[in-house]
């Protein structure tokens, strides 16, 4: 499974929502994940893919990885994985 499909799935997971409704240009906010939901996203994508999101990823000016959208989160998750 794709790095965008686990995401997703995760996402969708939270949102209690199906992944095809989900997608790169929705906000977790807009798919009705609260900041609790968007901490517990952020365990369960940091588990499956075995990174560590920064602490400040609410932060996007101040931080590598960027929670704005799923595109960035998706993102962001590629370039950990990559600097692993």
């Amino acid at each position: 499974m794709s790095i965008q499909k686990k995401v997703f799935a995760i996402i969708a997971e939270q949102a209690v929502l199906e992944p095809s409704d989900v997608s790169l240009i929705s906000t977790l906010e807009e798919l009705g994940i609260d900041s609790m939901g968007v901490v517990e996203c952020i365990f369960a994508i940091e588990e499956e893919f075995d990174i560590t999101v920064p602490f400040n990823a609410n932060e996007p000016a101040k931080s590598d990885f960027d929670i704005t959208n799923v595109g960035s989160i998706v993102a962001g998750i590629e370039k950990l994985i990559s600097k692993k």
